[in-house]
């Protein structure tokens, strides 16, 4: 399985987009699933639901950020770079990488910290399955090309 599918089959499961992105790659960061999914809770919902940047992207960013962030924890070009990159092409394919863009919704439309319960309609009417699927696509792309994983 991919970590694309891992991530949307995570987010199908109830996890949030960050979790599920990040979660999907804790085998290689050497993270247990329940950490991960901890570490990345926050993040969900454009940060706590407030609909700022996607959830995805800043999962894919904690992601990028382990991988690339080098020996030394303040070296930052380089995994600056790589989560520049995905941004990038994360924002080509969408147009945004801003929750609430994405989901079409008003800057002063104010949402409850409060989930919405997952069910059929929250899928059907919520772009975010394809959006982490995506996201953790655009990772793994990345990780491949870069041989820290295997084609």
């Amino acid at each position: 399985m991919s970590y694309a599918e891992t991530a949307r089959d995570l987010f199908m499961d109830g996890y949030g987009c960050a979790q599920a992105v990040f979660t999907a790659f804790a085998p290689l960061l050497g993270l247990e699933q329940d950490a991960a999914l901890k570490l990345s809770m926050g993040l969900g919902g454009g940060v706590g639901r407030m609909r700022e940047v996607c959830g995805t992207v800043s999962g894919a960013a904690m992601v990028l950020g382990a991988l690339y962030g080098g020996e030394d924890s303040r070296d930052k070009p380089t995994a600056y770079g790589k989560v520049r990159a995905f941004a990038d092409a994360f924002r080509a394919q969408y147009g945004s990488i801003v929750c609430r863009e994405l989901l079409q919704k008003r800057k002063d439309e104010k949402e409850s910290a409060v989930p919405q319960p997952r069910d059929a309609q929250f899928y059907a009417t919520r772009p975010c399955a394809r959006l982490v699927f995506d996201a953790a696509g655009i990772v793994e792309t990345m990780l491949r090309e870069d041989g820290i994983i295997e084609n």
